[in-house]
């Protein structure tokens, strides 16, 4: 932009900007009217001013981004028919979910011979399987993610997939014999599906990467990490939060001499999501993947808005793939790089959120370790605390979800609409540790409604 434009206006200081507040605020105090701290401990001010800028470098920011749909591998011969028919529908990368062992050429075989990144996400460890599937999808020319996370498992289920000394042992196997860049992938979404602050959700992934890099070392250095974030509706918050994250991972890489950049595949959170008036839904994960993209994800996949209480059905899937299409070829989300970059109040929000999250990351360390604190409980313990102030803060209708703790309708109707379960289950069992429970904030009023139907 010319400069010139602006040559008749002379530059207003920040001083200046404040002074006029305060004038206006007619005797009112600024600090408490106009300051407040967000329940990360996130100081937010009424305006932010080119003096408040203190420009960060964040490394490995994607020049685009992809459109992503989850696939659930039955039978993988339907799983390639299902990627050929997204493929012409607009979708440009997958998720695959598998429970179990399945037929790596009866997938690959039927897939298109066209360069695609293929996530996978699975429930169990399997060196020899994971092996295989690497070389051949290698060998067809895809890029292959298989998000294998260790500590995830532990966290989310309460158990090793072995014990510790076994699963570490296997893991260090397919960095030797996978020839795979992205064998890592770190899930974080449980964490912030849990309850927990944003703060706490950076610290946990650093925490967690620390781990890896601590015990496996100089195995990493053709390694490239993945994370796997879920996005809620605090629109810029959410922005700064993928942008810290790329920062702070990088500032850990440097101390170890590794790669600093990772690539990082973004979906709309679980935990504000709801029953009841259930097409508000649509609007949160618009906004969430629109977060996203400003903050930099390389792939995203959205979630259906009737994703908690619908299987995966035709129409649900064509909305949510429709929310992404719209964002990249009719909004241009895809033709601006980095678009947040400069921007006052969202790089102050970066670097608040890196500053913390490297400070709780420290107590974490100075604590044995992420893996030690989980073993402790000390960190379900945090989770839970933070997940019962916004709990609180919902029933109180300071947190609010439209159509479900304030502006309800109610003549809405779900009690002979529900597929799938859609509250917490507790399902009795042996684990070593007390995993992190995901949950969403909506569920008791729910229950209650469908009670009172």
């Amino acid at each position: 932009m010319d400069n010139a434009l602006f040559a008749e206006f002379n530059p207003v200081t920040a001083k200046a900007f404040k002074q006029k507040i305060q004038y206006d605020l007619a005797g009112a105090d600024y600090n408490e009217t106009l300051l407040w701290s967000s329940p990360e401990g996130i100081h937010i001010k009424p305006f932010y001013h080119r003096e408040d800028l203190n420009s960060l470098s964040i490394p490995g920011h994607p020049t685009s981004w992809s459109i992503a749909e989850e696939i659930y591998i039955k039978k993988p011969e339907t799983a390639a028919l299902k990627v050929l028919e997204l493929l012409s529908k607009g979708v440009e990368a997958f998720q695959f979910k598998a429970d179990d062992k399945f037929n790596i050429d009866q997938l690959l075989e039927n897939l298109p011979r066209q360069n695609l990144n293929l996530y996978f996400i699975f429930s169990f460890l399997d060196v020899a399987f994971f092996t295989a599937l690497s070389e051949k999808t290698q060998d067809k020319g895809f890029t292959c993610f298989l998000n294998i996370d260790i500590i995830g498992n532990l966290a989310a289920n309460g158990n090793w997939f072995s014990d510790l000394k076994q699963d570490r042992y296997q893991l260090k196997e397919l960095f030797l014999n996978a020839k795979n860049d992205n064998v890592v992938g770190i899930d974080s979404s449980v964490y912030h599906n849990a309850g927990a602050t944003i703060v706490q959700e950076l610290a946990y992934i650093l925490a967690q990467t620390n781990e890896y890099f601590n015990h496996y070392g100089d195995l990493l250095q053709s390694q490239r990490f993945t994370f796997r974030v879920a996005i809620g509706s605090n629109y810029f918050f959410e922005i700064a939060k993928i942008r810290a994250l790329r920062l702070l991972y990088a500032t850990l890489a440097n101390e170890y001499d590794l790669p600093e950049t990772c690539h990082i595949i973004a979906k709309p959170a679980l935990r504000n999501k709801v029953l009841y008036d259930y097409n508000t839904n649509m609007l949160r994960t618009t906004t969430e993947c629109m977060s996203a993209v400003l903050g930099g994800a390389d792939s995203i996949c959205n979630l259906a808005y009737d994703a908690i209480y619908h299987k995966t059905n035709d129409f649900g899937q064509r909305i949510a793939r429709n929310q992404l299409l719209l964002l990249k070829h009719e909004s241009y989300f895809d033709l601006v790089s980095n678009p947040a970059d400069g921007t006052y109040y969202i790089e102050n929000l970066t670097q608040q959120f890196a500053e913390q999250a490297l400070s709780l990351f420290k107590d974490i360390e100075a604590g044995g370790g992420f893996v030690t604190q989980l073993i402790e409980g000390k960190i379900q313990k945090k989770i839970k605390t933070s997940a019962a102030k916004e709990q609180e803060a919902f029933d109180k209708s300071e947190k609010r979800l439209v159509g479900t703790n304030t502006y309800q309708n109610p003549d809405d109707r779900m009690k002979h609409d529900l597929d799938l379960y859609p509250f917490l289950k507790m399902n009795p069992r042996k684990t070593l540790i007390e995993p992190v429970i995901t949950k969403r904030l909506a569920e008791e009023v729910e229950q209650k409604r469908l009670k009172d139907e």
